[in-house]
């Protein structure tokens, strides 16, 4: 991750801001009903959001808003890159599973990437909620957020996209291939 204080330059917040319009003015599909002002206004006054929807965009994840949650007023915001963002894949699942690998160990863990990040992986709802949007790792897959009972047995869960359906697996969280990354949501 690129800046331990987590905050991002005046130049840095003026490109995201324009890169976070236009990509949310050209996919209305994912946010209909929505406006751009009133999420700018939002984003404007959390300036550790700013940062983390900035790691999102430089490991690739091409963030943008898919909802709405009218009960916190918060906006969601989510990985909406075609397939698993590419600067977070060849990770294991949680940093239990790394410290647990003795060799061959990959850089990262998916669960320690996203807290690092400030954001939180998909659970299996979500990932399915996103995929009815647009579909998404029609070639590569995504750690999902594993439910505490398969964890604690050594497995973690992933998804991805084939033949029309989603497609819920399970590996073991010391894991890792090059085609896997994870997929991050972040309220704002």
């Amino acid at each position: 991750m690129s800046n331990t204080h987590k905050e991002i330059t005046e130049d840095q917040r003026i490109e995201l801001l324009n890169l976070l319009k236009e990509r949310f003015e050209n996919n209305m599909h994912r946010h209909e009903g929505l406006d751009w002002s009133d999420v700018r206004s939002k984003l404007e006054t959390q300036s550790d959001k700013l940062w983390s929807l900035n790691e999102m965009e430089q490991t690739g994840g091409e963030p943008d808003v898919i909802g709405l949650d009218e009960e916190t007023d918060t906006y969601i915001f989510c990985d909406c890159s075609p397939e698993s963002p590419s600067g977070r894949r060849s990770v294991c699942y949680d940093p239990e599973a790394l410290e647990a690998r003795k060799k061959n160990k990959p850089a990262h863990s998916a669960m320690g990437m996203a807290a690092e990040m400030g954001i939180e992986l998909l659970d299996e709802e979500q990932y399915r909620s996103l995929q009815q949007i647009e579909a998404v790792d029609k070639k590569t897959s995504s750690w999902i957020s594993t439910p505490n009972a398969i964890r604690q047995l050594g497995g973690a869960l992933f998804c991805d996209y084939r033949y029309a359906t989603v497609f819920v697996y399970h590996n073991g969280a010391d894991s890792y291939y090059a085609a896997r990354g994870f997929r991050g949501i972040l309220k704002v």
